[in-house]
């Protein structure tokens, strides 16, 4: 949602209301773990009144283990947090589990995926950042195939039942790429949005899933 219209935000909800869309994907940012503000609980409610999509909502924030009464209440069905700003991860995901929502867990670009071997059976989905957080419309980050392909070999040798979600860049190049390396989600922003037949270029990025 970070490359929607936000003076008219209706008008773009509506639009993913009518799309293939499967989530709706909200960058929660504090200004303090990345450089950037983005919205918080008002706008969520807000959208969350609307959105007849799944809400799939990353913190991008230090200490996110504060919110997940909060975005449980919002009927979140996924709450993300990154890996990097949680000291006791584990508990967290117990937490956001505990409260009904699925948990998953985001890795910036210089986090390697190894850092999960012991938490990631516990995860449903892992993020993997192909951009540096904080800013919609940044390059994609090529080292992120690779990546991809490191975390889908170790998910099938432990039988770990997480998706793999990649945030960052995504458009018609890339998005073949990384499905072809093994990712489920694919988020995508600025190349849709701005889009002049948004629901066209969803149905493109799902058609390569199926």
């Amino acid at each position: 949602m970070l490359a929607a219209d936000f003076l008219d935000l209706r008008k773009d909800i509506e639009m993913l209301n009518e799309s293939e869309a499967d989530w709706l994907h909200l960058d929660v940012m504090d200004g303090v773990f990345v450089p950037n503000i983005s919205f918080g609980f008002p706008v969520l409610e807000a959208v969350a009144k609307l959105c007849k999509k799944p809400l799939d909502v990353h913190y991008m924030i230090v200490q996110p283990e504060r919110y997940i009464d909060q975005t449980a209440r919002l009927g979140a069905m996924m709450m993300n947090v990154h890996y990097e700003a949680c000291t006791h991860l584990h508990r967290t995901i117990q937490e956001i589990h505990g409260k009904g929502m699925k948990a998953g867990v985001t890795l910036n670009p210089s986090t390697p995926v190894c850092v999960l071997e012991d938490i990631i059976q516990d995860v449903d989905m892992v993020l993997l950042m192909s951009v540096n957080p904080g800013f919609g419309g940044q390059a994609f980050i090529e080292n992120t195939i690779s990546k991809v392909r490191r975390l889908r070999k170790m998910i099938d040798e432990t039988d770990s039942h997480a998706l793999i979600e990649v945030d960052g860049g995504v458009q018609n190049d890339t998005a073949p790429r990384l499905v072809e390396a093994g990712v489920d989600v694919l988020v995508s922003g600025s190349y849709i949005f701005k889009a002049s037949d948004p629901k066209s270029v969803i149905h493109d990025l799902k058609e390569l899933r199926r």
